[in-house]
């Protein structure tokens, strides 16, 4: 009885209302002001941001194209391609607070998904990798910011408040408060080496999108500290060498073996002395010696 009571419960509970096409508009211009230090006034974004204008368009498209207006709806997504130079799909699903700062060449397909609090930077590719129907465009969770130029190809899904280095390309699915950069995109930072939450903005977005770290630079980096372990472990061989009694000191005719030292380690392949740890002389060296 309980468990019927409570279903009828469920089912007469109403939908948490959703924003009409005016109040998301209004969220997106309030949210330009928390993302682009660059903005002034209303005026000033409402006349000079193609992201709002691109926006605005879509808003007015996707509810044309949920309502199986589908001529109109490609047909106003084209208009406000021409007038924008940002192609979005009347298909796509997008969040509230939604940002594209300048613009340019940003595309979004027709199944990808963007979450709210969404910020994506000039020539954003949401694409996908097959030809079949269905879903075969990204998803982006809420918070996700992705950098200039980057391409986050197919079904695939970046959790929330995840960020993409700018130019890379991301074709397999990130989990949340990662930081992923290179071709193919690698994740390369936990959240918990982001910036602290008092530091963020608004709805804790980390636009600090310039501060992604370089794998390779520290491959590089790595790679120069081993050589110089190497050259001050040669250096040291060497001192020590030269610090030994030089073998012309002694006459030939009273020269014996055990008068060499044979402090190093034998190489398995010619016999020669070297100072590699954890090899154990040849057989041939331990039985001249």
């Amino acid at each position: 009885m309980a468990a019927i009571d409570a279903d009828t419960d469920r089912r007469m509970t109403p939908p948490a209302a959703t924003p009409g096409i005016l109040a998301l508009l209004r969220e997106d211009v309030a949210c330009v002001f928390d993302r682009d230090p660059a903005a002034r006034n209303v005026l000033d974004v409402l006349t000079c941001y193609p992201g709002i204008h691109a926006l605005a368009a879509h808003r007015i498209a996707n509810a044309a194209w949920r309502r199986g207006l589908r001529w109109p709806a490609r047909f106003l997504s084209y208009l406000g391609r021409w007038l924008t130079n940002i192609d979005i799909h009347p298909g796509a699903t997008i969040g509230r607070r939604f940002f594209i700062d300048h613009g340019a060449g940003v595309v979004i397909g027709e199944t990808a998904e963007v979450g709210d609090d969404v910020t994506l930077y000039h020539g954003v590719t949401l694409g996908g990798t097959s030809w079949t129907k269905g879903k075969r465009h990204p998803t982006l969770e809420d918070g996700v910011l992705v950098g200039a130029g980057a391409k986050v190809l197919g079904p695939i899904t970046v959790g929330p408040n995840a960020r993409v280095g700018a130019n890379s390309v991301v074709t397999k699915s990130v989990p949340g408060g990662m930081t992923v950069v290179g071709i193919p995109g690698r994740i390369v930072r936990p959240e918990t080496q982001s910036q602290p939450q008092s530091q963020l903005g608004a709805h804790g977005i980390d636009l600090e999108h310039h501060l992604m770290p370089d794998p390779v630079g520290k491959a590089i980096a790595c790679l120069i500290d081993h050589i110089n372990r190497i050259e001050e472990r040669l250096e040291a061989h060497t001192a020590a060498e030269q610090a030994r009694a030089p073998l012309s000191k002694i006459p030939l005719g009273d020269l014996r073996l055990a008068d060499i030292r044979l402090d190093g380690v034998a190489c398995d392949s010619c016999g020669n002395l070297c100072d590699q740890e954890g090899r154990a002389p040849s057989p041939s060296t331990q039985q001249h010696a």
